[in-house]
C-alpha cells in the first residue's frame, strides 16, 4: 500500500536536502519512492513554486495533473476568492476519494508558509527504523495521509500516466 506523505521543513531548501536522502534510501532499496513533487516557498515571496520528482515518475506514478490540481488547490485558488467557490468545492470532494480531505487540506495550507518548503511523497515499502535513523538530525514535521488500497488504485487511475 503507498502513503502520501508531507513533510514540511523550516527553511526553503529543507526538501531538496530530504530528497537526497531519500534517493540514497531508495538506491539501498530501503523506501520505494513511486512519485512526489517539492514546494519551495521562498522568503519575500507571494506564492510558492512547485516541482514535480520527474527523475521519480514511472509505470503508475501521479504525473503532473495531479500535483497540478492539489497545488492548486492548496496555494492558489484561495487567492482567486471566491468567484470560484462552487469549483473549489467539487475540487475538494474529488480529493476526499483519495483520502485528501478539508482538514488535510488546511493544515498544509497553514504550515507551508513564506521561508519553508515541503515534499509531497507517494511511496511504499519503507524500512522504517532505517529510513528514520537516516533521517535523524534533519529538522521536519510530518503531515501525513495514509491512503486505503482503493484510494491508491482510485488515485492512479485517475491521475496515472
Amino acid at each position: 500500500m503507498a502513503n502520501l506523505v508531507v513533510l514540511k521543513f523550516p527553511t526553503a531548501e529543507g526538501a531538496e536536502t530530504m530528497l537526497s536522502t531519500l534517493e540514497n534510501l531508495q538506491k539501498q532499496q530501503l523506501i520505494q519512492i513511486d512519485d512526489g513533487a517539492i514546494v519551495t516557498w521562498r522568503a519575500g515571496t507571494k506564492k510558492p513554486k512547485t516541482k514535480q520528482l520527474s527523475n521519480m515518475t514511472g509505470v503508475g506514478a501521479l504525473g503532473g495533473a495531479f500535483w497540478g490540481m492539489l497545488f492548486g488547490l492548496l496555494f492558489f485558488i484561495p487567492i482567486i476568492g471566491l468567484a470560484v467557490g462552487a469549483a473549489v468545492g467539487g475540487l475538494m470532494g474529488h480529493f476526499a476519494h483519495y483520502g485528501i480531505d478539508e482538514s488535510f487540506i488546511d493544515q498544509v495550507r497553514s504550515k507551508i508558509t513564506p521561508g519553508t518548503s515541503a515534499l509531497f511523497l507517494l511511496s511504499s515499502g519503507a524500512v522504517v527504523d532505517k529510513v528514520a535513523e537516516a533521517v535523524k538530525g534533519q529538522q521536519f514535521e510530518i503531515i501525513q495521509t495514509n491512503l486505503s488500497k482503493e484510494q491508491e488504485d482510485k488515485l492512479r487511475e485517475d491521475f496515472g500516466e
